[in-house]
């Protein structure tokens, strides 16, 4: 019940945020505009992955920091999965404080350390240290930390809405920066120094890097492979992963809510109120976290639906981070993580797997929400 409270909160506020922007349902747009082919200057390119290059060390410490009661599923797991199997950098899963962190909208993980032992640890600081969204975009101890790793020369990357995270940090003055297409032009209002650079997935301005939204966190982990280890290393990860590529070029105004955004939203929330579904995910020992991620996160953003892992114990990924479960309780449906394919494919396969249960409509809004238009995981 508290899950189901939760999820119910999250989806009226959302509805309570577009009511304040004083946006009407009829007055949204019927359909999204199809997908401009952004073309980006090979130059402009290369100067991005140029910019991403490590900071200290030939072989980079990665740290990617989250807040024990709250922060979001993919922009945290993705960036370490993809980025230690590249086994070109050193990873580090941090949390605020001891104990798991519970990820949004689902799953519950086991860091590596807590930011104060990684301070120990690492005395002299991070090379990158990746920044998610947040449940509080606000949390003191993350600003504390990311303040404190910039000021050793660490290069901050914000995923996502991760760029509110930089805000209240107080670091995106002055710097050219993009974010989640819901949120950035609020961020950009209040940010009167920062250049908001549109058609771009992910800009990097000297030591600080936003994304777009939740998607992006894939391009963004293999660009920082190619500036570590060079371009056919990322382009052999790539392949590995299902990635369709890396580029920066993003259609930036094909996301946007709909008037049939607006009613899907609003018809799930009430059928979950008196029907919400649990969808189980069956994760095996040295199963890929980046499937489980995009599987997790989509069935988690329907609206009509949580998702949880089945089990009985922690499950330690092909990474070796550890997963707790959600126990064995009743499920409405089973699904898996794709076996012997590129694990990207996840994002596809739960796509897909929406639109049989709960119509187009619904898996056209988890990809909006996702902001991604389908060229993140290669077929």
């Amino acid at each position: 019940m508290k899950v189901r409270s939760i999820a119910v909160s999250v989806a009226v506020v959302t509805a309570l945020a577009v009511a304040a922007a004083g946006v009407a349902v009829f007055q949204l747009p019927a359909d999204r505009a199809p997908v401009r082919t952004v073309v980006v200057p090979a130059d402009e390119q290369a100067a991005t992955i140029a910019a991403l290059k490590p900071p200290k060390r030939a072989r980079p410490v990665v740290a990617i920091i989250g807040a024990n009661d709250g922060t979001e599923t993919t922009d945290f797991l993705l960036p370490y999965g993809v980025l230690k199997r590249s086994g070109v950098v050193d990873v580090i899963a941090v949390a605020t404080k001891p104990g798991p962190i519970r990820m949004m909208p689902s799953l519950t993980i086991v860091p590596d350390m807590t930011a104060a032992d990684f301070e120990q640890h690492t005395p002299d600081g991070a090379d990158y240290v990746i920044v998610p969204a947040l449940h509080d975009p606000a949390d003191p101890e993350v600003r504390a930390f990311i303040i404190a790793q910039a000021k050793r020369g660490a290069k901050i990357l914000g995923i996502c809405d991760g760029t509110l995270v930089l805000e209240n940090a107080g670091l995106l003055a002055g710097h050219r920066a993009t974010g989640h297409w819901f949120a950035i032009g609020g961020v950009a209002e209040r940010n009167p120094t920062m250049r908001w650079v549109r058609d771009r997935r992910y800009v990097i301005d000297g030591n600080l890097g936003t994304t777009t939204g939740v998607s992006a966190s894939l391009p963004l982990s293999l660009a920082l492979v190619e500036a570590v280890a060079g371009h056919e290393r990322a382009r052999t990860l790539a392949d590995e992963v299902g990635a369709a590529g890396w580029g920066v070029a993003h259609d930036s105004g094909h996301f946007r809510l709909t008037r049939g955004d607006a009613w899907s939203v609003v018809a799930n929330m009430a059928v979950a109120l008196v029907a919400r579904e649990t969808i189980g995910i069956r994760v095996s020992e040295s199963d890929d976290l980046i499937a489980l991620a995009f599987m997790a996160d989509s069935y988690g953003r329907t609206f009509r639906s949580r998702a949880v892992v089945l089990g009985g114990r922690p499950v330690t990924t092909r990474e070796g981070l550890r997963i707790l479960p959600d126990g064995n309780g009743a499920v409405d449906v089973t699904v898996d993580l794709p076996h012997g394919e590129a694990p990207a494919r996840a994002l596809e396969m739960a796509i897909a797997g929406i639109a049989a249960r709960y119509g187009k409509a619904t898996a056209d809004f988890v990809r909006v929400q996702l902001e991604d238009a389908g060229h993140t995981a290669g077929s």
